[in-house]
């Protein structure tokens, strides 16, 4: 294996999540509420591009100048089928099966780590007789004004830190695309993070958004200590001591707590110390005692409490690293504080096994939460087990900038690749499909960047670019969804939703419908990419935050009927008010409800 070079540092500022970058639309004056307004009342002037380098595109990946329907979606002709006032043009066809029951939960003890008022209440969850709720920046469009078939389907992850964490912030990046919110348990404490849940919280009520939670666990990976400050900057040749001494409250000038006590028996003159993924790098040159003097060979700025990982000639150190658990005793602490909190995702840092996954999803049901699981691929171990680690997920976050740091850089594509190639198999909210993410995430950029809004900005238009480009290239490719159903009802799902998608392109419809009460169904439309937006309809408000997560998926909450027919009119006149549909408009309604299918024309 070949030592990381020094562009190291330079890639992961930029890591993703599988969470990609998104472009304006070519004419935002024609459809003025897809696009963010100004932060804080002044333009935006976005920087410049990122470099082709590193974006994850295929060979040559910027096409010749696009004909003019490539700008403009509404210049190609779109297939119409005759309306009357009295019938649909399509008769409605229907399919039906019996759904499975489900087990009783399980009992737990519960500690009253994370106690919070905005836990999830079950009873209260679901909607009303007469409750819909639409985001603000779908539901506030202009008469007039309706949706582009093709607007921005790839979802935007965004880090919480010192920078975003006001309600004014929060709102900006809502307004700037932010479909999810991201707590890393790293840095803050559990007061901060419950405030900042608070104020999500709030945003969605008083705002109307569905911006859903992830909570980031820290792992038990080698990391520092806290700073006694927000940043220091190691500068080239200073002499740096890392220890594992129990410190005061004050630190000595220049000296690092690491907090695997082993530290200091494992590393070896002449080891390459790399602090966050190699934003900062050292050179172990003398051992005393429990301290270690390194040389900073590649400046740089040090946060609290980043991981830490050393090689020695070309290959990682890690055998002490493999022994430690996945999940430490304060993980388990922070996830009881999330399911307390009624978070929507729990990431899961430096996953070894799929036992680990499992093991807190059991946990997760026996607290009677429905918290979906997240599998950080970032370590050689993760890579090892990752078909493993990628079934017994929701989903899979491929953090670059760690996995970069336990592999040669050279080899992240590649590895990136093999991830994307083994999630084709699973259907999961963050599965890739030919090389395509369902989401994209902000790290440092929106956690304490001083331009959130500018880094939000340029996510947003890198992503729509690279969906108009894949669309327009990739138009006609047959799709796929292997057989993974458990059950005879599962398999119907499958086969309905795989109708739905192909019909969608074939006879170009202008929207699909799937109304849904575990968002399983939405899932599988998700996964298949159908060239259409997709209106998802939902009775309980936590189902409709994790839609909001995958591709595709515009979420809205709704009560059910028994009548189908009836649930088509109300959506029909939700979305007809909102101008997001017309009379006329080609639909498929697909419904894990009464698991049907139906082709019509908006009346």
């Amino acid at each position: 294996m070949q030592k990381p070079n020094a562009t190291h540092s330079a890639l992961n500022k930029s890591s993703s999540f599988v969470v990609c970058n998104d472009e304006s639309e070519s004419n935002p004056n024609l459809f003025p509420s897809l696009f963010p307004k100004p932060i804080s009342g002044h333009n935006v002037s976005l920087p410049p591009p990122p470099h082709p380098h590193h974006l994850n595109l295929p060979p040559n990946p910027i096409p010749p100048p696009p004909p003019s329907s490539f700008l403009n979606p509404f210049s190609t002709p779109y297939r119409r089928f005759p309306v009357t006032t009295t019938t649909t043009a399509f008769p409605t066809l229907s399919i039906k099966a019996s759904a499975a029951s489900s087990d009783p939960q399980p009992s737990v003890l519960v500690s009253g780590n994370g106690t919070s008022s905005s836990a999830v209440q079950s009873q209260q969850d679901y909607a009303s007789s007469t409750s819909i709720e639409v985001d603000a920046v779908t539901g506030s469009r202009a008469p007039g004004e309706r949706l582009p078939k093709h607007a921005r389907r790839t979802k935007l992850v965004c880090t919480i830190g010192p920078a975003t964490a006001g309600f004014d912030q929060l709102e900006a990046l809502a307004v700037g695309g932010m479909n999810v919110a991201r707590l890393n348990m790293c840095h803050g404490t559990r007061e901060w993070h419950r405030e900042v849940i608070q104020r999500v919280r709030r945003l969605n009520v008083d705002k109307g958004y569905a911006v859903a939670i992830m909570m980031d666990t820290e792992g038990s990976e080698i990391h520092m200590g806290d700073l006694g400050t927000s940043s220091v900057k190691a500068e080239d040749g200073e002499i740096w001591t890392f220890s594992v001494r129990a410190f005061g409250s004050t630190l000595p000038e220049r000296t690092i707590n690491v907090n695997y006590e082993g530290f200091a028996e494992d590393v070896k003159v002449g080891d390459e110390l790399l602090v966050d993924g190699g934003m900062v790098r050292f050179e172990v040159v003398e051992k005393l005692g429990p301290d270690v003097k390194c040389k900073c060979t590649d400046p740089g700025l040090l946060l609290p409490r980043a991981n830490l990982t050393f090689w020695r000639d070309g290959s990682l150190v890690r055998e002490r690293n493999s022994m430690l658990p996945t999940i430490s005793s304060k993980d388990w602490l922070d996830i009881d504080f999330g399911i307390a909190e009624g978070v929507d995702f729990i990431a899961v840092s430096f996953v070894k096994s799929a036992e680990v996954i499992n093991h807190l999803k059991s946990y997760i049901a026996a607290r009677s939460s429905d918290i979906s699981v997240v599998a950080k691929i970032e370590s050689i171990d993760s890579l090892k087990n990752l078909e493993e680690i990628i079934l017994a997920s929701d989903g899979a976050m491929v953090a670059r900038g760690d996995l970069g740091a336990q592999i040669p850089l050279e080899q992240v594509p590649s590895a990136q690749q093999r991830i994307v190639q083994v999630c084709l198999k699973w259907p999961m909210f963050l599965k890739p499909w030919r090389q395509r993410a369902d989401a994209l995430m902000l790290s440092g950029e929106s956690a304490m960047g001083q331009f959130p809004d500018k880094s939000l900005a340029v996510l947003r238009s890198v992503s729509l670019r690279i969906e108009r480009w894949w669309r327009e290239e990739k138009r006609h490719e047959p799709m796929l969804l292997p057989a993974i159903g458990s059950s005879f009802s599962d398999s119907i799902s499958e086969e309905l939703c795989i109708s739905a998608a192909k019909m969608a392109n074939n006879l170009e419809v202008d929207a699909l419908f799937i109304f849904t009460k575990t968002g399983h169904m939405a899932s599988l439309l998700s996964a298949l990419r159908p060239d259409c937006p997709i209106f998802a309809f939902t009775n309980t408000t936590s189902v409709r935050r994790r839609l909001n997560l995958q591709w595709g998926l515009i979420p809205f909450r709704v009560s059910f009927s028994d009548d189908m027919e009836s649930n088509l009119h109300k959506t029909f006149s939700l979305l007809k008010a909102r101008n997001l549909i017309k009379s006329g408009d080609l639909v498929i309604a697909v419904s894990d409800i009464l698991q049907s299918i139906q082709v019509m024309n908006v009346p």
